[in-house]
C-alpha cells in the first residue's frame, strides 16, 4: 500500500516549517528565503517499507546487482555490509578497525570505496570478496561518496563536492553547492541519480538535488514525517540508494528500524 506523506511539493516557495528550518540553518535572511521561491519542493509517497538493522549507524547506502550495500559508522562499530532488501538479513560483513569511524560507500567497476571520517584515509575493497585491496589518502574529512561514469564524488561536511579520479584517487575538480546564491554546509550522504547528485543534509529531513556542473540546488525533496519514532538526535535521515534498473529509490537513517522505498511527487 502506498502512503502519501505530503502533498505534491510547493513549486512556488519554501513556506512550510521544515524547510524554513532548513533555510534558517543555512543562515539565510528573510529576503533570501523569499528569493528561493523559484526552487521546487517535492513531497513523497511511501511505496514499500523494509526492515533495517536498528543498530546500524548508517553512513552510506547503495544498490548494486539486486543487493543493498551499506557502510556504518562509530568507532568500534563501523562496517561494510551486504544486505538482503526484503528480509533485512545481513549477507556479508567486513568490520573496520576500531580506530576508524566509517563513512560513505560507493561501487565502481567491481570495487567498493569506503571513506572514514577524520582519519584522512579511504579503503578500496573487492566487490565479491570484501577483501581490502588498498587504502588511499583523503584530504579533509570523509562524509559521503557516490560516482558518475568517470569520477568518484566526495563530500566532506562543507559546501564543497570533490571529484576524484577513480584510478589515481586524486582530486580532478570541485564544485560549491549553493542554494539561492548561498553555500550549503553539511552536505552528507550522496547518490548519483539520472544526471543529478542527490544529497542528505545533516540533521535535516530533506534531500537536495544538485546540478553536478554548477553546484546549484535545483529542487528539494521534503521527507519530514517519514520516520517519527526517533529517540535521540543521532537518528537522522542518512542513506540514499537508487535501483536504476527497477527505477526504485530507497532511503533510511542512522539507527532506524525501517528502510523505505519512496516515490517523489514531482
Amino acid at each position: 500500500m502506498q502512503q502519501r506523506i505530503q502533498n505534491k511539493g510547493l513549486e512556488k516557495g519554501l513556506k512550510f516549517h521544515g524547510l524554513v528550518l532548513l533555510l534558517a540553518s543555512l543562515v539565510l535572511s528573510v529576503s533570501q528565503i523569499q528569493a528561493a521561491g523559484d526552487i521546487p519542493v517535492y513531497g513523497i509517497e511511501i511505496v514499500n517499507t523494509w526492515p533495517h538493522d536498528p543498530a546500524a549507524f548508517t553512513q552510506g547506502l547503495t544498490w548494486y546487482d539486486d543487493m543493498l550495500y551499506e557502510g556504518t559508522g562509530r568507532n568500534g562499530q563501523s562496517s561494510l555490509r551486504m544486505v538482503d532488501l526484503e528480509s533485512g538479513e545481513l549477507l556479508k560483513r567486513e568490520n573496520l578497525n576500531s580506530r576508524y569511524f566509517g563513512e560513505g560507500i560507493a561501487i565502481h567497476e567491481g570495487k567498493i570505496y569506503q571513506l572514514t571520517w577524520r582519519s584522512h584515509i579511504g579503503f578500496v575493497y573487492d566487490l565479491e570478496s570484501f577483501k581490502q585491496e588498498k587504502t588511499f589518502f583523503l584530504a579533509g574529512e570523509g562524509w559521503g561518496i557516490t560516482n558518475n561514469e568517470d569520477s568518484l564524488i566526495v563530500s566532506d561536511g562543507s559546501a564543497n563536492l570533490r571529484f576524484l579520479d577513480p584510478d589515481t584517487l586524486q582530486e580532478k575538480s570541485r564544485v560549491e553547492v549553493t542554494l539561492s546564491g548561498r553555500p550549503v554546509q553539511n552536505i552528507n550522504e550522496l547518490e548519483f541519480i539520472n544526471g543529478e547528485i542527490w544529497a542528505n543534509l545533516w540533521y535535516q529531513d530533506v534531500i537536495l538535488r544538485i546540478d553536478p556542473e554548477t553546484g546549484y540546488v535545483t529542487s528539494i525533496v521534503d521527507l519530514n514525517g517519514l520516520y517519527p519514532q526517533r529517540n535521540s538526535r543521532d537518528e537522522v535521515l542518512n542513506g540514499i540508494a537508487w535501483d536504476e534498473a527497477g527505477q526504485r529509490l530507497f532511503v533510511t537513517g542512522k539507527l532506524w528500524s525501517a528502510l523505505y522505498e519512496i516515490k517523489v511527487l514531482e
